[in-house]
């Protein structure tokens, strides 16, 4: 009888023990969760059933421009987060233009997600906001600063020889007495700067065809009707174009055709250096999208990060706009436009996603 109390006790005192430390960790943890929302630089709120704010962190008390101990118990409505909480939940952030108190009532790009927890039962909902503006604004300089580096990349490969040539034509035509061959030395000359300023036009035109992108004209486009009149536009090799059901899309068709034009001709480019093959098909998707997909066996792509840069390009004689055209075409139907190497074979494959 003693020795099984005994035990019985000291299973009690282990489990008081094992509570003790477990309290201790909760405790730590609810620390380290209260020290983490406080430092953090996004602003955090929670609210009761009723809307009034339970919780806010530093960051929120300084975008609200009041103290925690006077927005406690306010309503959403009370703090001019209302509009935030009507916010559907989603795994991505919503992006809502919007000015704070402390903000200094200046509008800008927010990024607001909106959750849900229990405490005790009852459930609560989660506010987190970001400043958009700030990430928008380095993005934004990162992209002039690779679209400036390639603009000067271009127009020295033009005036760079220019330059040169009439030098050299400008020395020639004053010696004297001229020699036998300088009529031939300076139609060469001559034909080289033609070459380059003809070149350096083109890639002006490029530039003004990206600027003036006019808004899509919408009507109803057969998607597979267009997919097949475009491979067979490829004369340099056979475009197999793989079966499917007709789909009805809402599109400006010269833009769809002139985007679906630029895929195959890149994927034709990148299979004519391997001897591979392109094939072209359509599918509809889930939610409401169809996908277009246009696949080669070239080389692959080495780096996507430049894929989208105005005037980059790898190829000789290449603009660098047909990428960066098409992906704006594709945007301005509400799609998207991705380029990836295919998984298991060699080339690549790219996706054009439109709404239906």
């Amino acid at each position: 009888g003693l020795d099984a109390l005994s035990e019985v006790i000291r299973e009690i005192n282990a489990l008081g023990g094992t509570l003790r430390e477990q309290r201790v960790g909760a405790l730590e943890a609810t620390a380290l969760l209260r020290t983490v929302m406080s430092e953090i630089d996004v602003a955090v709120f929670a609210f009761d059933p009723e809307g009034r704010l339970r919780l806010v962190n530093r960051a929120g008390e300084r975008l609200l421009a009041q103290s925690s101990s006077r927005a406690v118990g306010r309503t959403a409505e009370e703090l001019g987060l209302d509009d935030c909480l009507r916010l559907s939940e989603t795994d991505a952030a919503h992006t809502l233009a919007k000015a704070f108190p402390g903000d200094g009532g200046v509008f800008r790009r927010w990024g607001v997600r909106r959750s849900s927890f229990r405490e005790r039962g009852v459930p609560h909902q989660l506010l987190v906001i970001s400043d958009l503006s700030q990430p928008l604004r380095a993005e934004e300089l990162k992209a002039w600063q690779r679209i400036v580096r390639v603009l000067g990349h271009e127009l020295n490969n033009s005036l760079a020889p220019i330059k040169s040539i009439a030098g050299s034509l400008a020395s020639l035509l004053a010696r004297e007495p001229l020699p036998g061959d300088w009529r031939e030395d300076a139609r060469r000359g001559l034909t080289v700067v033609s070459s380059r300023a003809e070149s350096l036009g083109r890639f002006t035109e490029s530039y003004a065809r990206l600027a003036r992108l006019p808004p899509p004209r919408l009507a109803p486009v057969k998607l597979g009707q267009l997919v097949r009149r475009v491979a067979g536009l490829e004369t340099r090799l056979r475009v197999e174009t793989l079966p499917g059901a007709e789909q009805i899309v809402r599109a400006d068709a010269d833009q769809l055709e002139q985007l679906l034009i630029n895929l195959v001709r890149n994927a034709a480019d990148a299979s004519l250096v391997t001897g591979g093959a392109v094939r072209v098909g359509w599918r509809g998707g889930g939610g409401g999208h169809v996908e277009v997909w246009v696949e080669d066996e070239g080389l692959g792509l080495a780096s996507t990060a430049n894929l989208f840069v105005p005037f980059f390009t790898t190829k000789p004689g290449g603009s660098g706009i047909g990428l960066v055209l098409s992906r704006q075409i594709a945007e301005a139907h509400g799609g998207t436009l991705t380029l990836e190497n295919r998984r298991g074979g060699k080339g690549c494959t790219a996706r054009l996603r439109l709404p239906l």
